[in-house]
């Protein structure tokens, strides 16, 4: 189990940024992959990005694509989210997570391994 640490979150007005970061506690630390979900109320759980840690490639889901951006710094063992025009249907608790096991990209909660605590993005209209 990963010690996931997240940073970031608040309240924006529509069309603005803001940045999340998630840390791993272990200095050990190593993965294929990272990544964020998200849930909003009432909904379930849903995939928003994800990178393969070594080679940088990224993942996103259809409704992010352009406006997100996922990033990582291998040394400081973290993994970000830039989020650009938001919407309130962004409005959602966002999670950082590693995937369940090795080559695994987690693109939907059955690979994921950890999740972080989670933190609030609140978008107003």
């Amino acid at each position: 189990q990963v010690h996931l640490v997240e940073s970031g979150g608040g309240l924006v007005q529509a069309g603005g940024s803001l940045s999340l970061s998630c840390a791993a506690s272990e200095r050990t630390f190593t993965t294929y992959a990272m990544g964020w979900f998200r849930q909003a109320p009432g909904k379930e759980r849903e995939f928003v990005a994800a990178i393969i840690w070594s080679a940088g490639s990224t993942y996103y889901a259809n409704s992010v694509k352009g406006r997100f951006t996922i990033s990582r710094d291998i040394a400081k063992r973290t993994v970000y989210l830039q989020m650009n025009s938001l919407k309130p249907e962004d409005t959602a608790v966002y999670y950082c997570v590693v995937p369940r096991g090795n080559l695994v990209v987690p693109v939907s909660p059955p690979t994921v391994g950890s999740w972080g605590q989670g933190t609030q993005v609140t978008v107003s209209s």
